[in-house]
């Protein structure tokens, strides 16, 4: 039942953001005189947690500018996905120019660059093409090529990393 609500709520979110879209941008004509694509400027899409931290942001979805594509896809500019931890505290952000997002699928994808990093700057994982999908309980990152991470373990008191 959550997961039909969940998509529910998705799938009137992709609506109105498109609705909004639309009312919030006058019709132009494009090279052939028909109507130009509609698009949106700095949207965010939240996650919440389920209760008893219902209130708090789970993850954060944004993005500078999205436009329309065929199948319900938004083509989105400047993507940007925050992780949160049941205290509010940001734990990971994503970043990537350019990616294809299915808001009702919750899945991203590209052939360009993302960068992921840890709050704490402990760790950092960059490449170039990739998928996030998110289901209830995880986000899974999928990066394809020219994969670079850096992990940043503290010495202990002898030198030693391990």
């Amino acid at each position: 039942m959550k997961l039909i609500a969940a998509k529910f709520y998705r799938a009137a979110g992709a609506a109105v953001f498109l609705f909004a879209a639309m009312n919030n941008r006058a019709q132009q004509p494009g090279p052939l005189g028909g109507v130009k694509d509609l698009h949106a400027t700095d949207f965010t899409q939240e996650q919440y947690y389920e209760q008893p931290n219902g209130q708090q942001v789970k993850m954060r979805l944004s993005g500078a500018a999205a436009a329309p594509l065929p199948g319900g896809l938004l083509d989105v500019k400047e993507l940007k996905v925050e992780l949160f931890s049941t205290n509010g505290l940001l734990q990971a952000v994503a970043q990537a120019p350019q990616c294809t997002y299915a808001p009702l699928d919750n899945w991203a994808s590209s052939p360009g660059r993302l960068e992921v990093w840890s709050a704490d700057g402990k760790y950092r994982i960059e490449g170039e093409g990739f998928l996030l999908r998110q289901t209830n309980s995880s986000l899974t990152i999928s990066i394809s090529n020219h994969v670079h991470t850096v992990i940043e373990i503290p010495a202990d008191n002898h030198g030693s990393f391990l």
